[in-house]
């Protein structure tokens, strides 16, 4: 089943324009992920980066519509943090171009309390 589609919509002195975004297989191409930028904060600011090629000893190619998922780990000296960064990309074409990843936080499940 299709999902239904999101229409955005904006309306200007009575004129109203609508929005449908369709994606088109046909006119996509695959992407491959060649290498990671992470900037890592850690509870107190210090900054570590972390450059590399690939994500887990790949450079995975992602088709139209594909996914890749995967699971990493970083040290962080403080209970908490947080990271962000960027994956260097590459079309079918040669066309290098850097996407940008969101910010997330870093928070360990035992956090030690302080009583005062």
């Amino acid at each position: 089943m299709n999902a239904p589609k999101t229409a955005y919509r904006a309306v200007t002195r009575q004129i109203e324009v609508t929005a449908t975004p369709r994606f088109l297989p046909e006119r996509s191409s695959p992407v491959q992920l060649k290498t990671r930028h992470w900037r890592i904060t850690d509870a107190q600011g210090r900054l570590q980066e972390v450059r590399g090629a690939g994500v887990v000893g790949e450079e995975p190619v992602l088709k139209p519509g594909e996914n890749f998922e995967y699971t990493s780990g970083v040290p962080l000296p403080t209970p908490s943090g947080f990271m962000t960064g960027t994956y260097g990309m590459v079309t079918a074409a040669g066309e290098e171009f850097d996407i940008d990843i969101p910010a997330f936080s870093l928070d360990t499940p035992q956090r030690e309390r302080t009583i005062n």
